[in-house]
This record gives C-alpha cells, sequence and structure tokens, in this order.
C-alpha cells in the first residue's frame, strides 16, 4: 500500500517518469493535479511546525501561516505528547490563518477528545500537488516521451506540453513553444491576410474573406519573410496577432498557410523520438499525418529539403486510418486503425525530407493504446483489444519483411472482454502486464529467445460493488485494477504500480500499490503475500496499528511467517492471537 489517490472518486492514471536509474517517479494524475511518488512514497512539501493542539471534537492544530487549503493531504509525525496524531495521513478542514481541524481519509473528523495532552513539537508535511491542464476525460488518451528532464505529453484536444522537473517536488507544464511550423498546405486560393505591422504584439491581422474562429487562438500563421502567432479573436476575418519574426512587409498578401495544430483542426495524438526528431502525429483533421521536427531542435519544425530540415509526410491508403501509435526502434512503426506501417529511408541513411518512405505491412489495426517495446519487437493490442500482436522483422517472410504473429492464439480466453492497458516489467522475469475490461491483472512473460510465451491471470485482494467503466453495476469478489505503470530500479525488480478500486467501508476508494519484489533468500517470516498491505518488524507484539485505509475489513494476516486467521480492521489496527516480530 502506497497511499490513497487524490480523490478516490474520479479515476486516476499513473505515468512512469526517469529522470535517471536511480530517480525515478510514479506520476498520479488525477483531475486537472497530479502528484509525485519516489521511491515508494508520496514526494511532500516543506514542513509546517505544530505549535499546539487541542483536546476537542474536533482536535484544532496550531500552526502559523501554514497555507493550507481545506481538502489537502498531509502527513503529521514527531507530535510530543499527543502522539496518536502520528503517524498517519489525514485531510485537512476548518482552515484559518494559523489553524486548521482533521478529517480522516474517510471524512471522519478526528476527535482528539481521549487523545494525550499535547507537548510540543511535530510537524505537517503536505502532500505536493501540482496544477495540470489535463482533466480526468483526458487521462486515458494521453501520450507521452521523455528526454532526461523534460517530457512532451499530447492529446488531441490539448496543445502539446512540455512537463519539467527541477527538483523532487518542482515540476511545471508549459506549452511548446513551437518556432515555426509546421503548417498546412500554402494557400491557394485569392482569400488575403493584411497584417498591420511587421513586427510587434496586438498587431491586427485581417482576412479578406471569412477565416479565423475563436477556437484559433494560439495558432500559427506563416507570413512572407516571417510568422505570427494569434493571441485574440474578434470575428471569422479579425484577429490579432504576435509576430515571431519580423514580416517581409504589412500589406496584404496571399502567400500564408495556417498552423496544423490548432483548437480549430486538433492537436497531436501520437508522440515519440526518433533519428534526434520529435515526432508528432494524428490531429483530428489529418489523422494520417505525420510531423518530424528539425534534426536536433526538438520545437523547430521549419520545412525544407536540407537533410536536417523539418518533414511533414502523411500515409496514403484508400481509406483514412487514423495513426494510433508512433514506435521507434532500428525503424518507426506506425500503428494505424487499419494496418501497421514502417518509416525507413531510399538508402538505409537517416531521415532526410528527400529519402523517407513508409511501408505497409499487415492490415490489422490497432488499438487506441500504447505499444510495448521489448528489444526491436513492437507488441501492439490489435484494434478490437483481444488480440496483443508483436510487430517484428521478419526475413522468413522476404528479404525485408515485417510480421504481427498473435501472441494470444494458445490462450485466446484470457483476454475475453477486451484490455485497457499495458506496462512492460523486465526485471527479473519480462512479463507485459495489461488490465482486463472487468478489471483483472493479466501478465504474459515474454521471453521469446526462449520460445516463452505464456499467460497468467491474477485477481487482486478485497472486493467492489458498483459500475465498472462500461459494465453494469456488479459485486466483484477482487480489487479491480484500473491504470499500471513500471519503473526500473538499479540493482532489483522493475517495480510495478497499479491503482485498485475497492468497496472500503461502504465507500469507493482508489488505491496505489507497488508489487513487492519476490525475495527468494529471505527467512519464512518475512513472507509478504497479501493485497494493499503493509509490514511491521520491530520487538514482539500482539497489536497492529496503521491499517486506517482498511477500515472495517477482514484482513489476511501473516505472522512471523505464518498464516494467522483473518481479523477485522478497528480504530486503524488489528489484534493478534500470538506475540509477532514480524507480521504482514
Amino acid at each position: 500500500y502506497i497511499g490513497e489517490i487524490q480523490s478516490s472518486s474520479i479515476k486516476g492514471r499513473l505515468i512512469p517518469f526517469q529522470f535517471k536509474t536511480t530517480d525515478t517517479y510514479i506520476l498520479e494524475f488525477g483531475n486537472s493535479t497530479m502528484r509525485i511518488i519516489r521511491n515508494g512514497g508520496y514526494v511532500l512539501d516543506a514542513a509546517k511546525n505544530i505549535t499546539a493542539a487541542t483536546k476537542a471534537s474536533p482536535g484544532v492544530l496550531t500552526s502559523n501561516g501554514h497555507g493550507f487549503t481545506n481538502g489537502d493531504e498531509i502527513f503529521i509525525s514527531s507530535v510530543g505528547g499527543m502522539t496518536e496524531l502520528n503517524g498517519r495521513n489525514y485531510r485537512v478542514a476548518g482552515v484559518a490563518t494559523n489553524t486548521f481541524t482533521l478529517t480522516d481519509l474517510f471524512g471522519v473528523a478526528i476527535d482528539t477528545t481521549n487523545f494525550t495532552t499535547y507537548t510540543s513539537g511535530g510537524t505537517a508535511d503536505r502532500l505536493t500537488k501540482i496544477a495540470s491542464p489535463y482533466p480526468e476525460a483526458a487521462l486515458p488518451d494521453l501520450r507521452f516521451v521523455q528526454s532526461a528532464d523534460t517530457m512532451f505529453i499530447v492529446h488531441q484536444s490539448y496543445a502539446p506540453r512540455k512537463l519539467t522537473r527541477t527538483d523532487h517536488d518542482a515540476w511545471t507544464f508549459t506549452e511548446c513553444d513551437l518556432i515555426d511550423g509546421p503548417y498546412l498546405d500554402t494557400n491557394t486560393t485569392t482569400t488575403t491576410l493584411n497584417p498591420g505591422a511587421t513586427s510587434g504584439t496586438g498587431v491586427a491581422l485581417v482576412a479578406s474573406a471569412n477565416l479565423f474562429a475563436a477556437t484559433d487562438v494560439g495558432r500559427l500563421v506563416s507570413l512572407p519573410g516571417g510568422n505570427a502567432t494569434i493571441t485574440a479573436f474578434t470575428d471569422a476575418q479579425n484577429v490579432a496577432v504576435t509576430i515571431n519574426a519580423t514580416l517581409s512587409a504589412s500589406t496584404a498578401t496571399a502567400n500564408w498557410a495556417l498552423g496544423a495544430f490548432s483548437g480549430t483542426t486538433g492537436y497531436p495524438s501520437a508522440v515519440t523520438f526518433f533519428e534526434q526528431r520529435l515526432i508528432f502525429a494524428a490531429t483530428t483533421n489529418e489523422p494520417q499525418s505525420i510531423f518530424m521536427s528539425k534534426s536536433g531542435d526538438y520545437e523547430n519544425f521549419t520545412a525544407g529539403t536540407n537533410d536536417d530540415d523539418a518533414i511533414i509526410y502523411q500515409i496514403a491508403s484508400n481509406q483514412v486510418n487514423n495513426i494510433r501509435y508512433l514506435a521507434a526502434t532500428r525503424v518507426l512503426t506506425i500503428g494505424t486503425s487499419g494496418g501497421e506501417y514502417v518509416l525507413t529511408t531510399t538508402n538505409d541513411g537517416p531521415i532526410t525530407p528527400t529519402n523517407a518512405q513508409i511501408r505497409k505491412y499487415s492490415n490489422y489495426g490497432t488499438a487506441a493504446l500504447e505499444p510495448i517495446q521489448v528489444a526491436d519487437v513492437t507488441l501492439f493490442l490489435q484494434r478490437a483489444k483481444r488480440k496483443l500482436r508483436e510487430f517484428k522483422y521478419s526475413g522468413e517472410i522476404n528479404t525485408s519483411g515485417y510480421a504481427a504473429a498473435d501472441m494470444t492464439i494458445l490462450s485466446e480466453h484470457i483476454t475475453q472482454g477486451g484490455m485497457l492497458d499495458m506496462a512492460y516489467q523486465q526485471e527479473p522475469d519480462s512479463i507485459v502486464w495489461m488490465i482486463r475490461n472487468d478489471g483483472q491483472l493479466i501478465g504474459m512473460t515474454y521471453r521469446r529467445e526462449e520460445e516463452v510465451v505464456a499467460w497468467h491471470q491474477h485477481k487482486i485482494g478485497g472486493t467492489y460493488t458498483g459500475t465498472h467503466g462500461s459494465l453494469a453495476s456488479a459485486t466483484y469478489d477482487y480489487g479491480l485494477v484500473e491504470s499500471i505503470a513500471t519503473l526500473p530500479t538499479e540493482d532489483s525488480e522493475d517495480e510495478l504500480y497499479m491503482i485498485v478500486k475497492r468497496t472500503i467501508n461502504s465507500v469507493t476508494k482508489r488505491y496505489v500499490e507497488r508489487m513487492k519484489p519476490f525475495d527468494f533468500g529471505s527467512v519464512a517470516s518475512g513472507a509478504f503475500f497479501v493485497d494493499s498491505g503493509l509490514a511491521y518488524a520491530g520487538s514482539a507484539a500482539t497489536s497492529l496499528s496503521g491499517l486506517y485505509h482498511l477500515h472495517g475489513q477482514s484482513v489476511s494476516v501473516l505472522a512471523n511467517g505464518a498464516t494467522h486467521t483473518n481479523e477485522t480492521v478497528a480504530s486503524g489496527g488489528i489484534s493478534l492471537d500470538v506475540w509477532a516480530k514480524r507480521a504482514a
């Protein structure tokens, strides 16, 4: 158990962020917010000192200039005297400038009347929360690619953004500052654009016919000598712009082009890096177009014929096949709703504006889900979300061919209902983890060099009653997995994180949990085969506390490595029938 997501009333999304192999993060996206998990725990803001705590219902805590707001989640520690407050997460309530009260994570006010009298000290640490541009509805369709401390994120309804990390608790979302381009085709009509100046901000740009929409704010416009960004909309013929690169004249011209990315045309929905280029693809209006930046200049899409110039390429086909993913290996694999393509060159050299070519190799079509890269193989989910296919080079077909074998052919039953998410755990056993439509966790142990493709199915502990996605209300005898992500580690197993939805104390709770590594060398007393669990190691004890997240639940217990009778959690703890120095 890591913690409850910021709001259990919505569906969250986990995204991995790897700054370096020894510094990795899981980003928990919620409704227009983001929180950060590092080393198995939430990143916290700077601690606020507690100077007093009353014995009352609810108890009032004093912390001068704390800056909290109602609903913030905090962690309290090091309180003297009233130690019952320590080592626990709370929600802040009753906020005043220097005081606040607490509720538990179920919304129940904390009554400190019978707590020990406060003596001194204590800190309250707020879980770091970053404002995010993405609401809950957008989370499943976010696509991302990372370079060092910057992640590029795309969504068809939002301008491409950069998420930049400067410290564990310092993260910033900014819109990509596209220097120039990409653009739609240059105007071929008689409509002209007349800029009111060759440089400056708030410059009037007048069209000779209806051209603009309110959703064009933020859109680039190419004009002779330079370009501009639309900053305000008046009507279909009049907008204000900021001139980014000085124009050659402030006169009416038919030589113009509108930016390819806007609220009018839609924004890219796929992204990757390939051969030192940032590559976007699939806007709403151009679902088959690929936009490649200049080589080594990720936010510059100035097109041309030089080898390092930006490239715009549109897949030609006899039907509209939306691009669903871009996967970079030795070649660039392009998955569409109608088939699988490979971008290569005519001379086996680097991609340039004059040698790029795209060939289609299969017609299965892919689901709108990011694929998994394993060595030189791309594992993608077929359009109906039932079959996982292995797209790889196969010299057996022809001298330059790719095949897409069905990985589920011997276990077709296991993907019944369709799959919703995927993540790859390389260490220790090379497993592709997937979430089934009914919330079950599915794994495929994938060791192609030994010809091992083995599927397995896992029900996570707990229960849930209610609707789930498109499924009608039902009672499930397991916890429902809703999001998964993996992180590499320096010298141990890759970490598998998941969001699990359960009914706890008659309400819906969504918890972030991490698969504990399998340690085959430890003694049996250290066994940890429980879900949403916590571990205890210390002096002999007959009671365990800190289980507030499982209030009212009947829980399995391992005490000193042996099975213990189930216990029901009350007041955040359980009693044991035996003394235990280690328990889970």
